[in-house]
């Protein structure tokens, strides 16, 4: 066999091949290192990269989900605007209205103040001109006064009729037409005549009379033919007969009875005035 013999110069040469065999076989495990390094960031990258456009994809939902919300709160808010403009018109118009209502009411009321002033200065003045013509007569007989804006003048069947008569005595005419004298002179005022008697049933057998409802009536007839003959117009005056329904005094004895044996002449100013302004309400 024959021995190789290796010289110093290719011993140099072996080994510089030799070392750029070892440097190239590095460089290749670190290439394919850093290759399987690339492969997993793109990868990785790749995975960022579509959760980004995943995000992107949302953002973009919630931007026109917000864009669209943002348009209809808009409108919403414009709608709501408008509306609530036409129901501030609206109720600027009916406050506007019922303050004019108000203001026409107090105007009314007012005017209805005005009149019941008037009135109860025309009433008590009234009732000062009857009681001025009427001094004459006993208190027992004759009493006036002034109850719910009417004067009244209250008669003793004493003063004007005997028992169970409808003629009026001489006393109770003179009476009578002094009062009418006053009323001629009071063209505003209406009279109403009431006939009262007691609860005593009258006389079986009285003329023309079947009870206390006849006697009464009858009583003011005769009283307003007295008025009417001495100068008061007929048109103001109602006769009226209420029995023994309406005493002053609900007692039974003799003192009672007295009192509730009566005529009332009722004198109530004309409210026409008043009636017009009620009728406007």
């Amino acid at each position: 066999m024959k021995k190789s013999i290796i010289t110093p110069a290719l011993s140099a040469i072996l080994a510089l091949g030799f070392m750029s065999s070892c440097v190239s076989t590095k460089k290749y495990e670190a290439a394919l290192a850093e290759n399987r390094s690339l492969v997993v960031l793109q990868d990785e990258l790749n995975r960022q990269k579509l959760e980004l456009e995943s995000e992107r994809a949302k953002l973009r939902e919630d931007r026109d989900r917000l864009t669209q919300e943002k348009e209809d709160l808009a409108k919403e808010k414009a709608s709501t605007e408008a509306s609530l403009r036409t129901n501030l018109s609206n109720k600027s118009e009916q406050v506007n209205q019922l303050t004019t209502d108000l203001q026409a009411r107090e105007a009314r009321l007012k005017e209805m103040e005005r009149i019941l002033a008037e009135k109860d200065r025309a009433v008590n003045a009234l009732r000062k001109t009857v009681g001025d013509a009427l001094l004459g007569f006993k208190a027992s007989d004759l009493t006036i006064d002034v109850r719910n804006g009417k004067v009244y003048v209250s008669l003793s069947n004493q003063l004007l009729f005997k028992s169970g008569s409808t003629k009026v005595d001489a006393k109770g005419q003179e009476a009578l037409k002094k009062l009418a004298s006053v009323l001629q002179n009071q063209p505003d005022v209406n009279v109403v005549v009431e006939g009262h008697t007691d609860d005593v049933p009258i006389a079986k057998g009285t003329a023309g009379m079947q009870d206390n409802w006849d006697l009464s009536v009858m009583r003011a007839t005769e009283i307003t033919r007295i008025l009417t003959d001495a100068g008061v117009a007929p048109q103001r005056v109602t006769p009226s007969g209420r029995s023994k329904y309406v005493p002053v005094d609900p007692g039974t004895s003799a003192d009672a009875r007295q009192k509730n044996r009566r005529t009332e002449i009722i004198l109530t100013p004309k409210l026409d005035e008043l009636f017009q302004i009620l009728e406007q309400n």
